[in-house]
């Protein structure tokens, strides 16, 4: 935790000043109008740079050649099928990824839409696992201002020069409108989920202008957070002596990305709304069956505003009204028809036709007036196809029904709302944003990175029943009632709850494994003593009933086409927990019953070409599926992910620290037949008895071309922390006899670990004999990382674990690039690079964000922030590669990306934990059954102060010492 003003010293590198001038500042200071003093920035007129991919070595290449030959049959296969592939590296996109992202649109799960920088719309993601990263051009924010009677005029696009491929000015599309923006005097400034880009004096010297982004992304908002719309709210301030009459065009393609506005029977169609409410509503028909999606983009008419309709327009001359013809009609008159409204619904177009809408907002402004105008834009699409599966709601249906009408509900409601979400947005924002002991760079980039949660290709369904069940038959979805308890739950005479674990007793979820006939699910009866259930709902509820939140994927990359993949939402999840923590338990419960679920289908892994079973009991999944969510797991076939030894640990550890944040007494309950049966599974992989797991000799953990052979300080530290988790969690629940059990084998573990890779400042890579045993391994702590984060006692003294810092700092960062990259993964003694494979000589963002949050929780604080402030540097910053908003896995030391816009990143909120972690997890609950073993003075976890500066409590240390102390 930062304890002092260490940071004072940092340099403000981002004043507002650098780019609005200090005039414009105060005349948009009014109505939220101005950026905040803290924002990511960029000018209009910046250089988008094409983003530069890896590439493997000549080395790497010769290794990978029957993988490579096996993943590409396996694609060819896929594609046969009409499905993609979940790792596709053979066919990848036209166009050219670059530098030009910006904050994208919408709530969280319901199909996101991002925006560029300078304002173009791209990143579409309606549909899921597909990404269509072309901007559509037609999709643009224009003005027009009249002054002096009409005798001087501006028309202009609100986006910088004219894209290439727009053809001539001539033609009737979307070139011959105004691209007179130079953007030298406008600006963009990001703070997710709101985005400012202020016009200084852009087209019209003498008119300043606002644009306000804002989307309903409100942590523990669980119904707005999933609405998939956006507010525009335009300030208009006129600093001349006439007053300027201004309209401001929302114009907009019936197109889901991509050439989808081209594949026909498109229909528009005007609407006039309540509370003034008026716009277009876009019904867009989808290929290869994809459910349907209607768009509404809309105004909201005041006293001084006035709102028309375009309805259709299209960008041939072959069109009734061209692009031309709208353009010229916003020129002359400022407005079109009012008689617009009456059109009804336009006919469908035809293939290869594109129909496009127009909705004007027109105002007048005096000399030093103000006037505010605002736009939304809204999209429906309530079913959720999986290729291999059913049809889900999507979770906003809960609110607004399945009718495609809803996208006009919807522009309502945010229209008439928004103001609510900024004032919810501030006040969750606020705290970190005036903390002047935290460095700037990482105020704005902590709320940034949290773009990956609309844009990642997230989907949030309100049930799991699939479309057309009893249950989903009617036109307002039911709540979940499918789910059933992995347990079966008695009470007993003294309250306290009895648990008869039955693992036939699945949710239906796993009923889908049966069905093959190939699969099947072991049983397994025990009765255990647990404690008192302190939830207010009984626990013969489900989840859904208790805490309604629906079910949530998100991918693992928008190039790694798998929902929710395990070993990396390890590092994202803390975002979650945080923000939306019932969703966090939501996909915890997802997993813990995974856990007691096996699919005994044959999967053929590409690494080896060997083949196994795709899910086996025990084993936590990696994926839960790409084309059949929650019912064909284990979508990544890379490895036999059941051989993996990170998966179980991290399942365990993720477990324990939502238990203990939360204290949701009924979750922790649920889940412990999993937790048993993760750690049980684990034994297999300790060879020779001495309570520590070994690696098998590939790459059998997140880092999947990385080998590592015997124990590794990776997993080995894992197990460490999961086996205390376990401890604590088993006695916490009264399972004492189990909670017995892992204190023992901690207690050999730990000293196995330390005699076999502790080399007097850090521990080896692994306990091999290969030439890179000995690196020094970034992430060779995350199980230390996960132990401060939970409250737990550190697993080693003091001393080695701030010498493994240092040493980590010192070789992983300083020594690549002079830190300004971020903690390169593997790295010689010798401070040379580690080149075993691909992955060792990558930097991994999410890595680098996990070591420093280590190191801030270990008390190395300024360490821990120089260490993360390289992935901005390197990521984020105007010198950097151009990663904004799509930051990437990895990147090489001359920045070549790999797998673009990942969840991994999300690690940055394990920095902001480890600053203000709840009090539920520094002041543990009292539990007096710990010494039961005779030992004593296991290393005492070292003092952290919470974030105002207060020691953690006597009590707090007394008693998770007494829990795990031993002679060692």
């Amino acid at each position: 935790m930062v304890s002092g003003t260490i940071f004072h010293c940092k340099k403000n590198s981002w004043p507002r000043e650098e780019y609005v001038s200090r005039i414009t500042l105060q005349l948009l200071d009014y109505d939220s109008a101005a950026p905040p003093e803290q924002a990511w920035r960029r000018r209009l007129n910046s250089h988008a740079n094409i983003l530069k991919e890896f590439s493997i070595t000549f080395m790497e290449a010769i290794k990978m050649v029957g993988l490579g030959f096996r993943l590409w049959s396996y694609v060819r296969e896929e594609a046969s099928h009409g499905r993609k592939a979940p790792i596709d590296p053979f066919n990848k996109e036209s166009t050219k990824p670059s530098a030009s992202q910006g904050v994208p649109l919408g709530g969280m799960g319901s199909g996101s839409i991002s925006r560029g920088f300078r304002g173009e719309f791209r990143q579409w993601q309606i549909i899921p696992g597909l990404c269509e990263g072309s901007p559509v051009m037609a999709n643009q924010f224009s003005i027009f201002i009249s002054r002096d009677g009409g005798n001087r005029r501006f028309a202009s696009v609100l986006a910088p020069g004219q894209p290439e491929g727009l053809g001539k000015s001539g033609d009737h599309g979307i070139s011959s409108w105004g691209w007179n923006l130079s953007g030298q005097h406008s600006s963009y400034h990001a703070l997710f989920p709101r985005a400012w880009t202020i016009y200084d004096g852009e087209p019209d010297p003498e008119l300043k202008i606002s644009c306000r982004q804002i989307s309903p992304f409100i942590p523990h908002n669980y119904k707005d957070s999933s609405l998939p719309s956006a507010v525009f709210v335009y300030t208009l301030v006129n600093n001349g002596k006439e007053r300027a009459k201004v309209s401001l065009l929302f114009t907009w393609a019936n197109s889901a990305g991509g050439v989808s506005h081209l594949s026909g029977e498109h229909v528009n169609e005007p609407f006039i709304g309540e509370d003034n409410v008026s716009g277009v509503l876009l019904h867009h028909k989808t290929a290869k069956d994809n459910p349907p999606v209607t768009f509404a983009i809309a105004a909201c008419e005041t006293q001084n505003v006035n709102v028309t309709v375009l309805p259709c327009f299209g960008l041939a001359e072959v069109n009734c009204v061209t692009a031309k013809d709208m353009w010229s009609k916003m020129t002359q008159d400022g407005q079109f028809d009012r008689e617009n409204f009456n059109a009804g619904p336009s006919m469908p177009s035809m293939p290869g036709e594109t129909l496009c809408a127009a909705v004007s907002a027109s105002t007048w402004v005096e000399p030093h007036g103000k006037c505010t105008v605002a736009f939304a834009v809204a999209w429906s699409s309530p079913k959720v196809k999986f290729l291999k599966g059913s049809s889900y709601y999507r979770r906003y249906t809960k609110y607004y029904g399945t009718s495609p009408r809803a996208a006009e509900e919807l522009v309502h409601y945010s229209l008439t709302n928004y103001k609510r979400w900024e004032e919810e947005i501030e006040k969750w924002q606020d705290p970190v944003l005036k903390d002047d002991r935290l460095p700037e760079w990482y105020k704005f980039t902590l709320f940034n990175e949290l773009y990956f949660l609309v844009a990642g290709g997230t989907v949030w369904i309100d049930s799991m029943e699939p479309v057309g069940s009893s249950l989903n038959d009617k036109q307002q979805p039911t709540k979940d009632e499918s789910t059933k308890t992995t347990l079966t739950e008695k009470i007993d005479t003294e309250g306290l709850v009895m648990e008869l674990r039955n693992g036939a007793n699945l949710d239906k979820a796993d009923d889908g494994l049966r069905d093959h006939g190939k699969g099947h699910v072991l049983e397994e009866e025990t009765v255990l003593p647990l404690k008192k259930a302190k939830q207010s709902c009984s626990l013969t509820e489900t989840q859904d009933e208790c805490d309604d939140v629906g079910r949530f994927l998100y991918l693992e990359g928008v190039e790694y086409i798998m929902w929710c993949t395990y070993d990396v939402h390890f590092y994202a999840s803390f975002a979650l927990l945080d923000l939306f923590p019932k969703i966090e338990l939501s996909i915890q419960r997802e997993f813990a019953k995974a856990v007691l679920s096996e699919d005994g289908r044959k999967v053929r892994f590409l690494a080896e070409g060997n083949w196994g079973i795709r899910k086996v009991r025990g084993a936590v999944p990696h994926d839960l599926g790409t084309h059949d969510p929650w019912k064909e797991m284990n979508a990544y076939n890379i490895h036999d992910t059941s051989k993996w030894k990170d998966l179980n640990p991290k399942f365990v550890l993720q477990v324990y620290r939502d238990f203990a944040a939360t204290g949701d007494m009924t979750f922790g309950i649920d889940v412990w037949p999993s937790v048993r049966a993760a750690m049980d599974y684990m034994d297999q992989f300790d060879l020779d008895g001495d309570g520590l797991i070994e690696n098998d000799g590939f790459p059998d953990q997140t880092y999947d071309t990385w080998t590592v052979h015997g124990v590794s300080a990776y997993c080995g530290c894992l197990w460490l922390a999961a086996l205390q988790a376990a401890a604590a969690m088993a006695f916490q629940l009264g399972d004492e006899e189990f909670g017995e059990k892992c204190k023992r084998k901690f207690i050999m573990a730990k000293h196995a670990f330390e005699a076999k890779l502790w080399n007097g400042s850090y521990f080896n890579y692994d306990s091999g004999s290969s030439s890179n045993s000995k690196s020094i391994q970034a992430d060779q702590l995350a199980g230390q990382w996960y132990t401060a984060s939970s409250g737990l006692p550190n697993l080693f003294d003091d001393l080695k674990i701030k010498s493994t810092l240092q040493k980590i700092f010192d070789y992983n960062v300083m020594k690549v690039k002079g830190g300004r990259m971020g903690a390169v993964n593997g790295i010689q003694p010798n401070g040379k690079v580690d080149e075993t494979c691909m992955q060792s000589r990558e930097i991994w963002t999410g890595v680098t964000y996990a070591v420093a949050s280590t190191m801030i929780l270990a008390g190395m604080e300024e360490k821990g922030f120089s260490t993360a402030e390289g992935i901005f540097i390197a990521g984020w910053s105007e010198n950097g590669f151009g990663y904004w908003f799509q930051t990437p896995e990895a990147w090489t030391l001359d920045g070549h990306f790999r797998s673009l816009i990942y969840m991994r990143p999300l690690a940055i909120w394990g920095m902001q934990w480890a600053l203000s972690m709840p009090r539920a997890v520094l002041e543990p609950p009292e539990i007096s059954i710990m010494d039961r073993i005779d030992m004593s003075t296991l290393t005492s976890r070292s003092t952290r102060t919470e974030a105002d500066g207060r020691k953690a409590s006597s009590k707090q240390k007394g008693f998770w010492n007494s829990m795990f102390s031993c002679t060692c």
